[in-house]
């Protein structure tokens, strides 16, 4: 009788265990950043010429991804901007790392000639 119960207790010690663990895990998972671009161009041509291209490497080479991006957005209220682009990245240090880059501030110097942005970020829900 003592074996089985001491079984039955390393089983429910075992259980308590990986459930601590897991949850450790996910209190340790960052929340993913996502990044949102505004941009009113100025001179399109001239952006996706020698702007586009290298911001797009830079944000994809520090780990974010495109999730929407282009011109057909659609208003639902205030006036839209000229382009839009939202971007996900695996955490705010990520994202903050990918546009502080100097990939990504040398492409920006270009774009500034070509159009004006309001990129902004926000802290997602833990997934």
């Amino acid at each position: 009788m003592n074996r089985h119960l001491s079984r039955a207790a390393l089983l429910v010690a075992g259980v308590a265990i990986g459930a601590l663990a897991q949850q450790a895990l996910h209190a340790q998972a960052k929340s993913p950043a996502y990044v949102i671009g505004e941009i009113d161009i100025r001179d399109a041509a001239g952006l996706d010429k020698e702007y586009v291209p290298p911001a797009a490497r830079a944000v994809i080479d520090g780990g974010g991804k495109y999730l929407a991006r282009g011109d057909t957005g659609v208003a639902l209220y205030g006036a839209p901007p000229k382009r839009l682009a939202i971007m996900q990245f695996e955490s705010v240090e990520k994202a903050e790392a990918a546009f502080r880059s100097k990939a990504y501030t040398d492409a920006k110097l270009l774009g500034d000639k070509y159009a004006t942005f309001r990129v902004y970020m926000i802290e997602g829900l833990p997934q």
